[in-house]
């Protein structure tokens, strides 16, 4: 599976209040949770996320368990999230949707709207030409992304 997109740089520690505030979870409206997603880290940056690879700092996702915070990144067209750690049930959560999360141990350096490319069967990451080395997904992990999300896994394999 490869990913490829241009970098939107993010720092330490963004939860998933920041990547959805909780005043948008009173719809289900996925397309509201995509349009407001990083809104108060950013207020201009849902609309630069479609096509993009988020590549941020460690604990990424750390916070509230909401799954709405890794729908919403979805649903705003991001390609994937490099960080060099993710919070655990936000991992799950990202997985399970769909988003495919790279973790690279030392972090990933990049200037934003880079070229990011990225395999997950060979765990490299390239950005603006530097090569990064990611922690391997398992194959049922690459399965589940690749299907679209673990509904979409079910769906297909029964």
């Amino acid at each position: 599976m490869k990913i490829e997109g241009r970098a939107v740089c993010l720092g330490e520690d963004v939860d998933t209040d920041l990547i959805i505030a909780g005043r948008y979870l009173r719809t289900k409206d996925r397309s509201i949770w995509a349009a407001h997603a990083l809104e108060d880290l950013d207020p201009g940056l849902a609309s630069r996320l479609q096509g993009a690879v988020i590549v941020a700092g460690k604990n990424f996702g750390c916070g509230s368990s909401r799954e709405q915070a890794a729908i919403a990144l979805k649903e705003a067209g991001v390609a994937g999230v490099i960080a060099p750690s993710f919070a655990r049930i936000f991992f799950r959560n990202a997985i399970n949707v769909g988003l495919p999360l790279m973790e690279c141990e030392h972090g990933c350096r990049c200037v934003e709207g880079e070229q990011v490319s990225a395999d997950l069967e060979s765990g490299m990451v390239q950005v603006d030409g530097k090569e990064y080395s990611i922690r391997l997904l398992s194959p049922r992990m690459i399965s589940i992304l690749s299907a679209g999300g673990l509904v979409e896994f079910w769906r297909k394999t029964g």
